[in-house]
């Protein structure tokens, strides 16, 4: 009996072997198979990805070229377009899309995703018109002039004016630092626009509206405008000698985003502005543009607390988040 019970005992174990001799084959089969197939795929769309890269690459390049010639390599004429013109056409373009919603309250597909509720609606247009004035000043006077240096700086340092446009992965690392940049000077100089003095006489002009809209994001004193809203993003393409079609591509890029953190409206699949909509509702949190630094000096831990930082996402549906996340109830005295 102990003889059968152990040979009983054998082929239990050479049984539960071969099931896992089988099971380690069919593993090894599928994984194999799952690996030739993503390695397929992978050098597929890569190889797509590659020859779109190089057509757009292609037509960019053409298209720079026959700009660069039009102008006839007119270095200041060239530089105005990208650094001045193209950028403010960004800017005041969609800003007159968000201003037809501030005055007029439609179309609702704009209206209804508005962050501070029964705020600028409609916006006081009296207000607006001098936020108008003083962007169209800054830009005018402060902006202009501070390029016209630029110009002269980059013609000594950068690369600014080739006829070979920089690869599309080296502008990219440029974004990075740019962005990184902005941040560092942004936060600190708007910190420092929050001491005592400081804000009284200055930054307190930017914090009239505690609801802001998409212009306020230049409405500002001028020692403001220089410190906190034109340096931080000239900074990076003048230590980086950035072409100037780089130049182009980032100031437009950060005219829009600083549009869109003071627009006051969530919009769809846009950055989410509820951030800096919540510095200007309470003043003393929220002070960079991407969190990192407020994170780390602990100057956003109210808003953590909120359910603005709950809706601080991008929303990627067409139902508005003060209707998903709504603000807690009042309670009743």
């Amino acid at each position: 009996m102990k003889r059968d019970s152990g040979y009983s005992t054998m082929a239990e174990q050479q049984k539960q072997a071969e099931k896992l001799w089988d099971a380690l084959k069919v593993t090894a089969c599928v994984l194999g198979t799952g690996l030739l197939i993503f390695t397929a795929l992978a050098n597929t769309v890569s190889w797509y990805v590659q020859n779109i890269w190089d057509a757009l690459g292609h037509f960019w390049q053409t298209t720079w070229l026959k700009l660069y010639y039009l102008f006839e390599g007119k270095e200041w004429t060239i530089f105005f377009l990208g650094a001045a013109l193209v950028p403010s056409l960004a800017f005041w373009c969609f800003n007159g899309i968000l201003m037809v919603a501030d005055v007029t309250g439609k179309p609702t597909f704009i209206t209804r995703y508005r962050i501070q509720l029964g705020k600028n609606d409609p916006v006081d247009t009296k207000k607006l018109r001098q936020a108008i004035y003083t962007a169209l000043c800054n830009q005018f006077f402060i902006s202009f002039p501070m390029l016209v240096l630029m110009f002269y700086i980059m013609k000594q340092w950068g690369n600014t004016f080739s006829k070979e446009l920089p690869t599309f992965h080296w502008f990219l690392v440029e974004l990075s630092i740019f962005t990184l940049i902005e941040e560092i000077l942004f936060y600190y100089t708007h910190r420092l626009a929050h001491l005592p003095l400081l804000y009284k006489h200055i930054h307190k002009k930017h914090h009239e509206w505690t609801a802001p809209v998409g212009v306020v994001s230049i409405y500002a004193h001028p020692v403001e405008h220089i410190l906190s809203n034109t340096l931080p993003v000239m900074t990076g393409p003048m230590i980086m000698g950035s072409h100037i079609v780089s130049i182009a591509a980032w100031f437009s890029l950060a005219l829009i985003t600083t549009s869109i953190s003071h627009c006051g409206y969530h919009l769809p699949f846009l950055p989410s502005p509820e951030f800096h909509d919540f510095h200007h509702l309470k003043f003393n949190q929220c002070y960079g543009v991407l969190g990192v630094l407020d994170y780390l000096h602990g100057t956003d831990t109210v808003f953590r607390q909120t359910k603005a930082y709950e809706r601080h996402r991008v929303l990627l549906s067409f139902t508005p988040l003060s209707e998903s996340i709504p603000e807690a109830p009042k309670r009743a005295e």
